[in-house]
């Protein structure tokens, strides 16, 4: 009997700790959702990433009030001087729109500019299972997901990511 349940206890741990495949596509919810530009036009992400087709992405999912995206923010410019072929994309999750502004223009963030009106748990946020800011990524050139989830910049998959 003790086996009987070891065996199953087993099985059972083997199963759950499988990891979970990391998408490398976005789900259609998450392509219809819409963000705003500096100008306050919605826009859905799907055709957000289709003006920027056939080059790579490089997501920063932030808001000014995070202190981690803040005092990143040095080294997210060395990486943009290393990567000048490539679309830096920040979204944000700040309050409100004012806030979202003045924290561009405080920081002197260089890149394109979107405001998650949907927030954390719209649908952009639950495909991403946002938990933590800042989340990066990278998109391909084929618009597909390279780099699903990094917090920090000096993790080397960013690195390998925008190769």
């Amino acid at each position: 009997m003790i086996k009987k349940l070891a065996c199953i206890a087993i099985t059972f741990l083997i199963l759950s700790c499988q990891a979970q495949e990391t998408p490398t596509s976005f789900t259609e919810e998450a392509l219809n959702d819409t963000f705003v530009n500096l100008n306050g036009e919605s826009i859905a992400f799907k055709k957000l990433l289709s003006s920027y087709e056939g080059q790579m992405v490089f997501v920063d999912v932030w808001a000014s009030w995070c202190r981690d995206c803040i005092e990143g923010l040095p080294q997210l410019k060395t990486i943009q001087k290393e990567h000048q072929d490539v679309v830096f994309l920040f979204l944000s999750l700040d309050k409100d729109i004012k806030r979202w502004k003045k924290g561009i223009k405080k920081h002197q963030i260089i890149g394109e500019h979107y405001f998650m009106q949907s927030g954390w748990k719209g649908d952009f946020g639950e495909f991403l299972d946002l938990d933590w800011i800042p989340r990066y990524m990278v998109i391909d050139k084929e618009g597909k997901i390279k780099l699903f989830k990094s917090v920090k910049l000096t993790d080397d998959n960013i690195k390998k990511a925008l190769q």
